[in-house]
């Protein structure tokens, strides 16, 4: 499914990306030149086609190699979703060119709105009206793919008049707009992920994702964290695969829970597949949760297995490298936001209210 260039240069550079001592600037231009950003787009608007259930697959097969890398592609393709919902097709038209060549990164900013929508948290960023937009203040905590030779940002804005929230567009070159160094991470480390800071920014009108976030955000959700899950789906598969190579050293006991679990994942896969065509995802979210909460297990349990099947090797660091590293990135699936504890909680809120 991968390009032999991009896969080469993943497996090559995985450790460095997960370090910090790879290039961040280089990911999303492999990224780009590869075209997987362009999977799941139609033609018409400079995509290569498919759905976006396609692009998940693809997502996926980039995490089987690095999961920073797949963090970056899932920032960068969730920021297209948004402008391919967004009935602002002037700024479509505008941006979407450069974030498909890679020359432009765009980041969601969208992970408050995301735990604003489920009641857990208030925005985070509020804005005043001018005459021709509006002034911004605020901060967003944690974003991915704010690459520094350039981004532009999604973020929900609340009103500080009152009213609907809103979802615009933010360009890093906007007065007032402050980057923060990269947040120390346990992993990932070369992915651009950092802070924002607004603080008097002023953005005009022709930079609105959407009027209306309480529409937008349920409308862009399937698609959010479909893309999304498929960073698990990628290091459960890479996991799952190292198993059946340290099998043939004569742990074939552990042959029968492989199967189980590539069965399970499989079936996984399948449902979220089938919610992102028949668009159930839009009035089940629940269902969505479910299947990400899945997701998040079967990554866990895989490299669990790896663990196992590789025994004391996976301690010595000339053989245990990159077992080590998706140890890391396994820790990471169940806390990138909306985190496992998070959908939990909206889960069972759910149910509280379907049987009040």
């Amino acid at each position: 499914m991968l390009n032999p260039a991009l896969m080469q240069w993943l497996e090559h550079n995985a450790q460095a990306l997960d370090a910090g001592d790879g290039d961040p600037q280089q990911v999303l231009t492999q990224l780009a030149q590869a075209g997987v950003l362009r999977v799941g787009i139609s033609p018409a608007l400079g995509g290569s086609g498919g759905h976006v259930s396609d692009a998940v697959e693809t997502l996926a097969a980039v995490a089987s190699h690095s999961l920073a890398a797949a963090f970056v592609f899932w920032g960068q393709r969730a920021f297209i979703e948004y402008l391919l919902h967004s009935p602002n097709a002037a700024l479509r038209e505008k941006l979407l060119p450069a974030l498909l060549r890679g020359e432009l990164a765009g980041a969601t900013g969208l992970s408050n709105a995301m735990k604003y929508l489920s009641g857990i948290e208030a925005l985070q960023v509020r804005a005043a009206h001018t005459a021709d937009g509006w002034t911004l203040n605020g901060r967003l905590h944690w974003v991915t793919n704010l690459r520094q030779s350039g981004f532009v940002v999604a973020a929900a804005i609340e009103h500080e008049e009152g009213g609907s929230p809103f979802v615009l567009a933010i360009a890093d070159d906007a007065a007032g707009v402050q980057r923060s160094a990269d947040l120390q991470l346990m992993g990932l480390q070369s992915s651009n992920t950092a802070a924002i800071d607004f603080a008097q920014v002023a953005v005009g009108r022709e930079w609105l994702l959407h009027e209306d976030a309480r529409k937008f955000l349920p409308a862009v959700r399937p698609a959010f964290l479909g893309l999304q899950c498929g960073m698990a789906i990628g290091l459960a598969r890479r996991a799952l695969a190292e198993v059946e190579g340290h099998l043939q050293d004569g742990r074939s006991i552990l042959l029968e829970p492989l199967q189980e679990q590539r069965e399970q994942l499989a079936q996984t896969v399948d449902a979220l597949k089938q919610g992102l065509h028949d668009g159930r995802f839009l009035t089940q979210p629940g269902a969505l949760f479910q299947i990400r909460i899945a997701l998040a297990e079967s990554a866990a349990n895989a490299v669990q297995l790896e663990l196992q099947s590789s025994g004391g090797k996976a301690y010595l660091t000339e053989h245990g490298s990159g077992f080590a590293r998706r140890w890391r990135e396994s820790a990471f699936v169940p806390i990138v936001t909306p985190s496992l504890v998070q959908l939990r909680a909206e889960l069972q809120r759910q149910k509280r209210e379907a049987t009040a």
